[in-house]
């Protein structure tokens, strides 16, 4: 964060592109829109924005009061799925000019374009705008100059004609591209592909994140992409097995199946409630076993193991382990608070699927439901090569 005088001066500058000020919280979308746009950086100034709130457009502060519900709003602006990929971004409450400010520090993407609900938004000069196509072409060719996950890396071998294309046009373009962008129908397949990170124009081939989300069949160029689900007739790997399915085919077609499968492995009693009624109690919670399956399935790692991720039932238990380790910023002390993403695309594709509802709240929602369910609380067990979560029957 920059200096209160260097604070005050960008303030007072009514022409800066790298400036908005809000009077209040009352034009939430705006200020949704001016995040996306400093994001974005499409003058390529490679330094961070800066959004006041409770500043007019006269560049002085409007005595706003600046509370700590205030500063969390602007702050879960960042992770509530409507900005795409997650912006980088602090909150800061700072005294400038004799008057609290809420300042937004919003640094460039290192994988344009950034879009709001499906709209690519940018600075022209002191103003926001819609990015015209031939801008956003300039922001997706951007992408190679910045270091990229393994998800946004092209994958070899891979062609177009590897991908199912009307899956993608169909079933995925419309829920993250503004219907007025596609409609304008200007760009070809690879290039709208290549606006959402799936295509590598460079080298002309589907990256990772393609393959994984629509591949005819990811497993011939990532051998570990899919899940495998055994049920045992006991509380040990050494018991029989009472079923096994491996869920493979695309991210999409997998999601679908263990949605599907994933309900029918879960027991409810019927006990007594009031009067003559009964109601059922299951002994796992739906929304807990959801949350750590998604969960595997997201921040699992594709690089160096073909190992699936694995969901193990047992008579007492269920565990769930996906491969990799804890990634970037997230630690055995703060995973409970803190979000990191080592495939980001997967993660954006699994937010405009609707399998995930906001960034960062799963664990939590999983806790709240076991409790409330009456189960323990589940465990965690962090190692270099993998996670491995453990929820417990209900008694």
């Amino acid at each position: 964060m920059l200096t209160v005088e260097e604070l005050e001066r960008l303030m007072a500058d009514l022409e800066s592109d790298q400036v908005e000020r809000k009077a209040s919280l009352v034009e939430r979308d705006k200020i949704r829109q001016a995040i996306c746009a400093f994001a974005n950086d499409l003058p390529g100034h490679r330094s961070p924005g800066y959004l006041f709130v409770g500043v007019n457009d006269a560049g002085l502060p409007t005595s706003l009061l600046i509370t700590d519900e205030l500063l969390r709003t602007l702050a879960d602006m960042r992770s509530d799925g409507n900005i795409l990929p997650i912006p980088t971004m602090t909150v800061q409450k700072v005294t400038l000019r004799g008057s609290p400010v809420a300042v937004v520090e919003v640094y460039p993407s290192d994988t344009p374009p950034v879009r709001f609900k499906g709209q690519v938004w940018i600075r022209v000069g002191p103003r926001r705008a819609i990015a015209t196509l031939e801008e956003e072409r300039r922001l997706t060719e951007r992408q190679v100059a910045g270091a990229r996950t393994f998800d946004q890396r092209p994958c070899a071998g891979a062609t177009i004609n590897d991908l199912l294309l009307n899956t993608f046009r169909i079933d995925y373009l419309p829920r993250v591209v503004d219907r007025g962008v596609i409609s304008e129908n200007n760009r070809t397949v690879e290039e709208q592909l290549a606006s959402l990170r799936f295509f590598d124009l460079r080298s002309q081939a589907p990256t990772h994140a393609g393959v994984l989300v629509f591949g005819a069949d990811p497993l011939e160029y990532l051998p570990g992409a899919y899940i495998q689900l055994v049920r045992f007739d006991g509380e040990t790997l050494a018991d029989p097995v009472q079923d096994e399915k491996q869920i493979t085919g695309n991210l999409l077609t997998q999601l679908t199946q263990l949605d599907s499968l994933l309900p029918l492995q879960i027991h409810t009693a019927r006990v007594p409630a009031t009067g003559l009624h009964h109601e059922g109690l299951p002994d796992y919670p739906m929304v807990a076993i959801r949350e750590f399956a998604l969960n595997s399935v997201m921040h699992r790692t594709y690089e160096g193991t073909n190992a699936p991720v694995r969901i193990n039932w047992f008579a007492n238990r269920v565990e769930m382990q996906n491969p990799g380790g804890l990634y970037g910023q997230v630690t055995e002390d703060n995973y409970e608070r803190v979000s990191d993403y080592r495939n980001p695309v997967i993660a954006e594709a699994m937010k405009a699927l609707g399998y995930v509802e906001r960034f960062g709240t799963g664990i939590a929602r999983a806790k709240a439901a076991l409790s409330a369910n009456g189960n323990q609380l589940s465990e965690f067990r962090f190692e270099p090569t993998h996670v491995l979560v453990t929820v417990w029957r209900r008694p």
